[in-house]
C-alpha cells in the first residue's frame, strides 16, 4: 500500500472525524455521520498498523481515535483516582524497575569521589592549585559551614530543590546521549571528593560528613537515580532487544520520564532537609536520623510498592491508547 496516497485520499475523512469530536453537541445527522466515521477511521487504523506500525501515521490515527472515543462514550477516569494510581503504582514501579543500576551508580559514584579525596589530600601540589593557604583556611573553617545558613532557610531550600531538579530532569533526557549522565555524576563525584579532601586535609573531615550526610543521603541517591533512568533511555536505543529501536525508545522513555516527574518530589523533601536541618543547632545523632529515616522511606516505598506494582502488571508506562497504540473497532 502506498502510505502517502491512502493519507491523501482519506485525510479529509480523519479532519471530519476530529472536528466532530470536538464539538460539545451533535444534531441527529451528525451523530450518525461521527459514528460511521469512527468505525472507517478505526478501519483505516488496523490497515495501516498491519504495515508500518511504527509509522508517525498510526500514531496520529490512533490519537484521532482516542478523542473521538472519549467524545463517544464520554468515560473520564477520576482525576483523584488517576493522581492514586500514580503515586500507588506508576511512579514506585519506574523507580523499582531501576534499582539495581541505582545502586551501580551510586558505587561508581562513591568510588570516584573516595578515590578524588585521597588524591587531593595527599598530594600537597593539588591543594596548592586550590587556592592560597588563607584561602582554604577560610573555606574548611568558616564557608563550609556557613554556606548552609548564610542564606533564610526557606529560600535556600527552594533554590537547593530548583538546582537539583533541574540536574536531575536533564540527567533523564539527556540521558539519550550516553555522554551527559556519566560527564555530570563524574563532575560531581571529583567535586564532592576534592572538598572532602580538603576538608580532610587541615583536620575537618568529621565536619565535611556531619554538614553533607544529613541531606546528602537522599539528595545524592536521587541523583543516581536520575542518572541510572537516563543510562537505561540510552541504552534502550543500543539494545533494544525485539522491539524496533524507535518503539524500545518510546517505551523506555515515557516509562522513566515518569521518574523525573517524581525526582522533582524527592528532591523538594531532601531540599527541606538541607535548608532546615543540616544547618540547625541540632545534635548531630539527630539531624543524621532525619537524613536516614528519608532515605529509609524512599527505598521502602521504592522496593515495597514497586515490588506490589510489578505484580499488578505495572510498568511505568503510560496506558495503552495514551501510549499510541491501536484502538479496536466499536
Amino acid at each position: 500500500m502506498d502510505l502517502d496516497a491512502f493519507v491523501a485520499v482519506h485525510r479529509h475523512e480523519w479532519d471530519r472525524l476530529d472536528v466532530l469530536s470536538s464539538r460539545r453537541r451533535l444534531t441527529g445527522a451528525e451523530s450518525d455521520e461521527f459514528l460511521g466515521l469512527y468505525e472507517r477511521v478505526s478501519t483505516h487504523l488496523s490497515m495501516v498498523g498491519s504495515i508500518e506500525p511504527d509509522a508517525v501515521v498510526s500514531a496520529d490515527l490512533s490519537a484521532r481515535i482516542s478523542r473521538a472515543r472519549t467524545r463517544f462514550t464520554g468515560a473520564r477516569t477520576p482525576v483523584l483516582e488517576e493522581i492514586a494510581t500514580f503515586f500507588v503504582y506508576t511512579l514506585p514501579v519506574a523507580f523499582y524497575r531501576i534499582r539495581v543500576l541505582t545502586v551501580v551508580v551510586g558505587l561508581v559514584f562513591v568510588a570516584i569521589a573516595f578515590a578524588a579525596g585521597l588524591w587531593a589530600a595527599n598530594t600537597p601540589g593539588v591543594l596548592k592549585a586550590m587556592g592560597s593557604d588563607a584561602d582554604l583556611q577560610q573555606y574548611v573553617h568558616h564557608d563550609f559551614v556557613d554556606y548552609y545558613s548564610e542564606n533564610p532557610a526557606a529560600s535556600f531550600a527552594g533554590a537547593v530543590w530548583t538546582n537539583n531538579a533541574l540536574i536531575a530532569g536533564m540527567c533523564v533526557a539527556f540521558g539519550i546521549s550516553g555522554l551527559y549522565v556519566p560527564y555530570v555524576l563524574y563532575q560531581n563525584a571529583i567535586s564532592v571528593g576534592m572538598a572532602g579532601g580538603l576538608m580532610s586535609s587541615l583536620g575537618e573531615l568529621d565536619t565535611f560528613f556531619l554538614y553533607i550526610l544529613p541531606h546528602g543521603f537522599m539528595e545524592l541517591t536521587a541523583i543516581f537515580v536520575a542518572g541510572a533512568a537516563g543510562l537505561r533511555i540510552f541504552w534502550a536505543w543500543v539494545a533494544p532487544g525485539p522491539r524496533t529501536r524507535i518503539g524500545s525508545l518510546a517505551v523506555e522513555g515515557r516509562s522513566l520520564m515518569t521518574v523525573a516527574l517524581g525526582l522533582v518530589l524527592v528532591l523538594f523533601v531532601s531540599g527541606l532537609v538541607e535548608g532546615f536541618v543540616t544547618p540547625s543547632g541540632w545534635p548531630h545523632a539527630v539531624r543524621l536520623g532525619i537524613g536516614l529515616l528519608v532515605l529509609a522511606g524512599y527505598w521502602t516505598y521504592t522496593l515495597v510498592l514497586g515490588r506490589r506494582a510489578v505484580r499488578a502488571g505495572f510498568t511505568g508506562d503510560l496506558g495503552k491508547y495514551d501510549a499510541g497504540a491501536t484502538a479496536a473497532v466499536a
